[in-house]
């Protein structure tokens, strides 16, 4: 891990909760998993107390309904807090982060919010202590709210999951927990650069986060945030425009998709230690044991998902009247409430997929660009509470006429302000979306 730019205070902070706490992930067998069960009739993966989450299936069908498919997903019908405190610190905002340890983590020592809680959680359903600063993002003693906003979760994973983005501003003096550090916000979005330090929630709530940019922004080429890009007028389409478009890309989707049966989803074959497609290219369900010094509960089990391969989602950047603007696009999951969100210009669960006939627009773009045309490329992980290793890699690319200004129906021209002014709503920018738009903030 390099740690260029970032501050010797924190570099020691980190260092002593990874050497204070202890963490113990072991692959076990489904019959050894304490609390969970394959319901009978339905073959799904459910914990006995009915929350959590559960291992179910979806079916996917194509409008005309001639064609169809199905794969496992996870179904969490409830709403986590995903809260980040800001304060300042001499005329500085500042946030309350938490080195946070996760079953799942790549390295299992993360830069999570505040407080990452699901429901089940925060209400103690597992028995263990209660959540840390809960309070400053629940009832009436809260601080100044700065961003409310439910947002989805990974769509090819998740079915309708959504979590509460919040920011709270603080004034009065917050107790400092040993796990938890006040970081200047320059600080931290320079830590989106290194590979699997910020966590996938930290990185959905630090999109929305409204602060200007820092000191040290420049303008310059490899800051994609030009003054100009949030000059009235600036931006190639209006905002009106934008909506029009994503709106018309929702009517075109004609697919529908649904929950069914884990025991009905044909092609993935379940053995005493896995759920996996028999193709052998997509991901397994496993289950594992967790021992752990620092969290709510000192030990557990639960299932998870694996994927197989290192996810890629890149923005292509292209200047337009000198103006930067993100390629975005309609990106379809089935997992999504509402099945379309604005994505990255490409994204993928596998970053070695693709070849003739079967590559996305625009990955031959984002795979052959040369060393000067890349932004920012950084492995970050995904969700480690209910993902296994799942890392994707980021990539901002700026391209020039190469890519023209004029592009397919499900693709636009958007500013990263832009963006900003959509991520403040729900349902509008899918959570890799997200990710990018806080590391093209991180330039």
């Amino acid at each position: 891990m390099s740690w260029d730019g970032v501050p010797e205070a924190f570099q020691e902070w980190w260092t002593k909760r990874a050497r204070a706490g202890w963490f113990d992930v072991t692959r076990i067998p489904f019959d050894e998993m304490e609390g969970w069960s394959f319901d009978g009739p339905t073959g799904n993966l459910v914990h006995g107390s009915g929350k959590f989450f559960s291992v179910e299936g979806l079916r996917v069908t194509d409008g005309d309904g001639r064609g169809s498919w199905a794969q496992p997903v996870i179904h969490q019908p409830e709403f986590g807090v995903l809260g980040i405190l800001v304060k300042d610190f001499d005329g500085v905002p500042h946030c309350l982060m938490q080195a946070k340890m996760e079953p799942g983590n790549v390295n299992t020592l993360q830069l999570s919010p505040t407080v990452q809680a699901t429901r089940s959680n925060y209400t103690r359903v597992h028995g263990g202590q209660p959540t840390r600063y809960l309070d400053h993002f629940r009832g009436p003693g809260r601080g100044q709210v700065l961003v409310d906003t439910l947002q989805s979760e990974q769509g090819t994973w998740f079915w309708h999951k959504r979590n509460r983005n919040m920011v709270v501003r603080v004034t009065e003096d917050v107790p400092l927990h040993e796990d938890h550090q006040w970081i200047a916000w320059d600080d931290l979005r320079r830590m989106l650069r290194i590979d699997d330090l910020v966590n996938m929630d930290s990185r959905s709530v630090i999109a929305s986060l409204p602060f200007p940019p820092g000191p040290g922004d420049t303008g310059s080429p490899e800051d994609i945030r030009s003054p100009g890009a949030a000059s009235p007028g600036a931006a190639h389409h209006s905002m009106r425009h934008i909506l029009s478009w994503f709106t018309e890309a929702k009517t075109r989707c004609d697919w529908s998709a649904r929950l069914v049966p884990l025991a009905a989803v044909p092609g993935w074959t379940r053995s005493p230690r896995r759920i996996g497609d028999e193709a052998g290219d997509r991901f397994d369900v496993i289950a594992v044991r967790v021992q752990a010094g620092n969290r709510e509960v000192p030990g557990w089990t639960q299932p998870l998902l694996a994927p197989r391969a290192l996810g890629l989602a890149a923005f292509l950047v292209r200047r337009i009247d000198g103006v930067p603007h993100l390629l975005a696009r309609a990106g379809h999951e089935p997992g999504l409430l509402d099945r379309v969100e604005i994505a990255p210009t490409v994204q993928l669960p596998d970053a070695a997929a693709g070849g003739p006939g079967g590559a996305p627009p625009f990955l031959d773009v984002v795979n052959g660009a040369a060393q000067d045309q890349v932004r920012f490329d950084t492995v970050l992980s995904e969700e480690g509470g209910r993902f296994y290793h799942a890392r994707t890699r980021y990539r901002l690319i700026e391209v020039g006429d190469e890519v023209p200004v004029r592009v397919p129906e499900d693709f636009c021209w958007t500013t990263v302000s832009q963006l900003m002014e959509l991520v403040g709503h729900g349902h509008y920018l899918n959570v890799e979306a997200r990710t990018l738009l806080a590391c093209a903030r991180s330039l």
